[in-house]
């Protein structure tokens, strides 16, 4: 884990929408153009803040993802019938894997939790994934949640203060323990194949794992506690040991 004390991000404003958003198979729908001609610059702001990014153990990202192959196909069903519904291409080659589902999932029971602790809202905490299970630069399985705002002096220190050995254990079990169990249980939790490809998640849903939409990267999809810890529909497919209730 790596305590980033001081972080600047640079958000430039490309266009804006109104009514339909863009989606996936038609990224260009609704944009409105911020000048009839073709912008040479885009107006632009700097933001501080600060953040934890977390590296999971490659040998024990490897050796889960080894023996998750039913959790992942699982969701795989799932994105195959969310991309049938919308008519996208090579749906295969879109999903991200069963290693970026459990990188997103972290980072989303996390969020949940350093929102609680820190007193940020949870649509003030962000996310930044980095999951590839190969490739040129080797394989990568962390995540970056951080919190930014306008102006030099940034944020207060709240997030970072929260990395400290003890403090980020506790916060971490907290976590877990709250993705063993949903409100919407047994039904958030129940395995139950999407024909109709409305979701692209396991087990997840509103009242568990969904964050914000400006703080997810993924517009709240493949995320399922079932690969965290142990569900109570008996699923045993967790990456951390589940903690004591």
């Amino acid at each position: 884990m790596v305590l980033v004390d001081r972080l600047r991000e640079v958000q430039a404003l490309m266009g804006f929408t109104r009514v339909d958003a863009p989606s996936d198979e038609n990224p260009e729908r609704g944009w409105a153009p911020l000048s009839r001609r073709d912008a040479t610059w885009l107006p632009a702001a700097e933001v501080h803040g600060e953040g934890l990014f977390i590296q999971l153990s490659e040998t024990a990202v490897d050796a889960w993802v080894e023996r998750s192959t039913e959790r992942e196909q699982l969701i795989l069903d799932a994105h195959m019938a969310w991309c049938a519904r919308r008519g996208l291409e090579n749906p295969r080659e879109r999903f991200p894997g069963i290693r970026a589902v459990l990188v997103h999932s972290l980072a989303h029971a996390l969020m949940r939790q350093l929102a609680l602790e820190s007193g940020y809202s949870q649509a003030a905490i962000r996310e930044r994934l980095y999951s590839r299970s190969g490739g040129e630069g080797g394989p990568m399985a962390g995540i970056l949640l951080y919190t930014a705002a306008p102006g030099s002096e940034g944020t207060l220190g709240g997030i970072v203060a929260l990395g400290a050995h003890a403090r980020l254990g506790r916060i971490l079990e907290g976590a877990l323990r709250d993705a063993t169990l949903c409100n919407s249980d047994p039904l958030c939790a129940e395995p139950v194949a999407d024909d109709e490809g409305l979701s692209a998640n396991g087990a997840a849903c509103y009242a568990c794992m969904f964050a914000p939409e400006t703080s997810c990267e993924l517009a709240n999809r493949y995320l399922d506690r079932g690969c965290l810890a142990d569900l109570i529909t008996g699923v045993r497919a967790g990456y951390f040991p589940t903690p004591a209730r």
